[in-house]
């Protein structure tokens, strides 16, 4: 069987076809449109339904964790050391200010000399003294019965006792004697003694205990219920011929404030005689014993130092043994 034959084409024939396909173009876009248009689900409008609550339990409350409980107390321990630190502060502050005041004061006080100031003291209370007599006097009236209208009877009487006292140790200020020059170191010792009552009372009721237990002692009691101790034979109280006393023996606390005494004493003693020597611009050897004893030694000094030079030098390097 022979093939078809084949169609020629032709330019009639090429013309129709080539309308024909553009005219089935927008035929094919219409259609690809429409069919989405149909294949939309077409919604169908409904009441709402009234959704109900639904209770839930309510979700236990999460537990604290570990870092969450030291937060409030590494802050609470932050805000206490900030305290306490803040405190410090103030304090050294105000101490260094103290410091700064009392270095200030001390300053001025080794600044200024005491004497002078105890002299400026004194010529001030002269003064006011002085124009408040010559005041009164002008006014017409008694300065010494004003000054004493501040003063009562018994202040009055103590400070004539006091000035009169006063003038009396300063007349006696001179030497005279050494009984005197004893006395006045007897009575300045005194005056720094401070007698321990306690102790004595405890001495003197054991005493008391002691003669009444060997019979030289009686305790008899009044009848206001006052204890009386009455001496038999005599033997209890200190007469002038009584040397008890001679058996005492002091406490070794007593024998060590004795030394400092003495040895205070030294000490002032060697201090006021530097001073002196200063005074006069001898800072060498004492060659002297008393004031006579010193022109004596400059006079024989002033005529044979220079014959005497050598051998005082040989006695020194020791040359001379």
């Amino acid at each position: 069987m022979a093939p078809p034959a084949k169609k020629r084409r032709t330019r009639g024939n090429a013309a129709a076809a080539i309308a024909a396909e553009q005219a089935q173009e927008p035929m094919v876009e219409e259609s690809k449109a429409e069919e989405p248009k149909a294949e939309e689900p077409k919604i169908e409008e409904s009441n709402p339904v009234e959704s109900q609550p639904v209770e839930t339990a309510p979700e236990p409350a999460p537990e604290p964790t570990v870092e969450a409980k030291e937060e409030p107390d590494a802050a609470a321990k932050a805000q206490d050391r900030m305290a306490r630190f803040k405190a410090l502060q103030a304090r050294a502050k105000k101490s260094s200010e103290t410091n700064f005041k009392e270095a200030t004061l001390e300053s001025q006080r080794l600044s200024t000399n005491p004497s002078e100031l105890t002299a400026l003291h004194r010529r001030h209370a002269i003064a006011s003294h002085k124009l408040l007599k010559a005041d009164t006097e002008e006014a017409g009236e008694d300065f010494e019965r004003k000054r004493a209208w501040d003063w009562t009877v018994d202040e009055s009487e103590k400070w004539d006792k006091r000035m009169k006292k006063k003038g009396a140790h300063r007349d006696n200020n001179a030497f005279s004697d050494y009984h005197q020059e004893a006395n006045k170191s007897y009575k300045r010792q005194l005056r720094n003694v401070n007698p321990d009552i306690e102790k004595y009372e405890k001495q003197k009721m054991a005493a008391i205990e002691k003669a009444a237990a060997s019979g030289g002692l009686d305790i008899v009691e009044t009848e206001d219920g006052e204890l009386i101790a009455v001496d038999k034979d005599g033997s209890f109280y200190s007469t002038a011929d009584s040397t008890s006393f001679t058996q005492n023996k002091p406490d070794k606390e007593a024998i060590d404030r004795l030394v400092k005494d003495l040895q205070r004493a030294e000490d002032v003693r060697l201090k006021k005689r530097k001073e002196r020597m200063a005074q006069n611009g001898e800072d060498g050897d004492v060659t002297y014993i008393n004031e006579k004893n010193k022109q004596f030694n400059q006079k024989l000094s002033r005529f044979y130092n220079k014959y005497t030079a050598e051998i005082r030098d040989s006695f020194e390097r020791g040359t001379m043994i």
